[in-house]
């Protein structure tokens, strides 16, 4: 098993499946390992540090990327210390987080890091500018997904990859993001883990 991915393996990934598989429900691990080849990667949004390493593992087992959301896990902390742990015995992909200390320390640590940011008003478009010079992530998340317009304008002062998450409820509502310049889509919905023709299940 290979504990670590490079960032340009990851970002190939991206552009190749445009999908990552948010798993809130530990019924959801099988499928998202059966549908592994229409995916770029998992993020990890549930669990505790009793068995975090166990659904990482089993995910990287399958060639699956898998970035934890460390405000959703249980039991573990975001200091040095917590972070210090997880690099060296979870050993996840990367990680995200809404927090700017955290994704620093991340990157300090070896780890891919996803920074998150809820798009709520002008003040917040400010704030990605501002703190994406202090923390350089690997990749931006926007929540929620549906705010098109809003991709195009982070577009316009940031090269980082952009992925958008929340309210995607069909596969007209991912199409708009990506072609509005998002290069992935995150959604915990398994209809959306793939394109319509690819798709191996129904719901």
């Amino acid at each position: 098993m290979n504990d670590v991915i490079t960032r340009e393996v990851f970002y190939r990934g991206l552009a190749k499946h445009k999908r990552i598989a948010s798993i809130k429900d530990p019924r959801h691990i099988e499928l998202a390992l059966k549908l592994r080849n229409q995916l770029s990667g998992i993020f990890l949004l549930m669990g505790h540090i009793g068995v975090v390493k166990g659904y990482v593992d089993v995910f990287k087992e399958h060639g699956l990327p898998v970035f934890l959301h460390l405000e959703k896990i249980g039991g573990l902390s975001t200091d040095h210390y917590g972070l210090e742990y997880l690099a060296k015995s979870i050993k996840p992909s990367g990680v995200i987080s809404t927090k700017t200390n955290v994704v620093k320390n991340a990157n300090k640590m070896g780890l891919l890091t996803v920074q998150r940011f809820f798009l709520v008003d002008s003040e917040g478009l400010d704030n990605i500018s501002k703190s994406l010079s202090q923390t350089e992530p690997d990749i931006i998340e926007l929540m929620p997904a549906r705010i098109p317009d809003m991709i195009c304008k982070v577009k316009s002062f940031t090269s980082v990859p952009i992925i958008t998450g929340g309210l995607l409820y069909e596969e007209s509502h991912a199409e708009e993001c990506l072609s509005h310049g998002a290069t992935a889509i995150s959604s915990s919905r398994p209809a959306l883990w793939g394109k319509p023709e690819r798709n191996l299940i129904k719901i």
